[in-house]
């Protein structure tokens, strides 16, 4: 087990008689002094959320970040986009709502925080039985030609999921090469990206790369033999009691065949439009069911050993798991315990889950350089005890 997540076995008994949301639309709420928050800090955090809202533009159509500087036909967006809505988010602790801002109930884009949704997807997968092992080659599950080419021969479900695959190719028009040399996470600037970069063997190099986040979508919905949309809905999103406003877009170039059906394979985020459209109380909701080890109340709706596997820190990225970023070293956001874990996309959005102290925070279209602030006041609100600086069970 990664000692980041030896908190683990703790966060399942926890779950067994840990209060949960009923069903969509309802959820309790808690003041923060009623699980021991801080009142007044909760309200800070509040406050400093809405007060440093993202610098992007409302238009995402016109929102350079999008596809930042690349050139055409690379910065073409193939799926669509909506209006993002104002800053929101939502803090929750002992499955309650202790607070809320915004609203909280739009459907709005998330961006990467989707890849966390592929991998839960990946971790069904391994549950059925479709994926025996992820250390098992791609080519031997004879889904699709794209790892024919002797770079791709060697590649891995895990090097997909980890961002370690070094495919090389063009899926639904974008080449890899596209976010080659791309630098992701706090403090990044990504100047060289889409520069030429030799390529190394699968699993020798971390790189974040759309074009492989896709491919390893594409992948799933063949093994799965439909929609990821689906896959998540049925296996995760009712079981938790999540709404049904959420929906999953691919590119209007991305459908496959399936036994004579067309399917849409959805994207990883929304680099070129589409991604997961959802709430910020659903993203709660998942957020709810990973501080939970993979139980809704009673229920295993994820075997916990598998839900493990997300966490595991990658060798050659220790603050990246399986498409969840982790905090390992506190490098991630040095406010927060080393044993959170984040759903991160730009915008930025997040979906912060942190077990030990029993705490899911939903943040939305916050600058980015702004979160470790609002951290910190979530933290120094929190009960006493929430605020080690070490890995839990160290």
């Amino acid at each position: 087990m990664s000692t980041s997540w030896a908190f683990f076995s703790q966060a399942v008994r926890l779950s067994i008689h840990a209060e949960i949301p009923p069903r969509a639309g309802v959820w309790q709420s808690a003041s923060p002094a009623q699980v021991g928050f801080e009142e007044n800090g909760v309200g800070a955090a509040v406050n400093f959320a809405l007060e440093n809202e993202t610098d992007w533009s409302p238009d995402l159509f016109e929102q350079k970040a999008i596809v930042g500087d690349e050139p055409p036909p690379w910065n073409e967006i193939l799926g669509p986009l909506k209006p993002r809505g104002g800053p929101s988010g939502v803090i929750v602790s002992r499955g309650k709502i202790l607070a809320e801002w915004g609203n909280p109930d739009r459907i709005d884009t998330t961006f990467s925080a989707t890849k966390s949704y592929i991998a839960l997807c990946a971790i069904v997968a391994l549950k059925l039985g479709l994926i025996r092992d992820l250390d098992d080659c791609l080519r031997d599950y004879d889904l699709c030609s794209h790892f024919e080419a002797p770079q791709n021969r060697a590649i891995s479900w895990r090097h997909l999921l980890q961002q370690t695959s070094e495919w090389e190719g063009t899926l639904w028009t974008k080449p890899d090469q596209v976010d080659r040399n791309r630098h992701v996470g706090p403090g990044a600037r990504d100047s060289v990206k889409g520069s030429p970069r030799k390529l190394k063997s699968p699993g020798r190099y971390w790189e974040y790369n759309d074009i492989r986040v896709n491919l390893a979508a594409l992948c799933l919905t063949l093994l799965f033999g439909r929609s990821l949309e689906e896959v998540l809905r049925e296996h995760i999103m009712d079981p938790i009691g999540a709404s049904r406003s959420w929906e999953w877009y691919g590119y209007r170039n991305s459908w496959v065949e399936i036994q004579g059906r067309a399917v849409p394979s959805v994207s990883g985020g929304a680099h070129w439009g589409g991604g997961l459209w959802i709430s910020t109380l659903d993203h709660a909701r998942m957020g709810l069911l990973i501080a939970r080890g993979g139980r809704w109340g009673s229920t295993e709706v994820l075997p916990g050993k598998l839900i493990q596997e997300l966490f595991v820190p990658c060798g050659l990225n220790p603050n990246y798991g399986l498409m969840w970023w982790l905090n390992t070293g506190r490098a991630m956001f040095s406010s927060a315990p080393e044993s959170s874990v984040f759903a991160y996309g730009a915008g930025a959005n997040y979906v912060w889950v942190d077990a030990p102290s029993d705490l899911v925070a939903v943040v939305r279209w916050i600058n980015p350089d702004s979160m470790n602030g609002l951290i910190e006041r979530v933290m120094a609100a929190a009960p006493p005890g929430s605020h080690s600086s070490g890995r839990c069970g160290d």
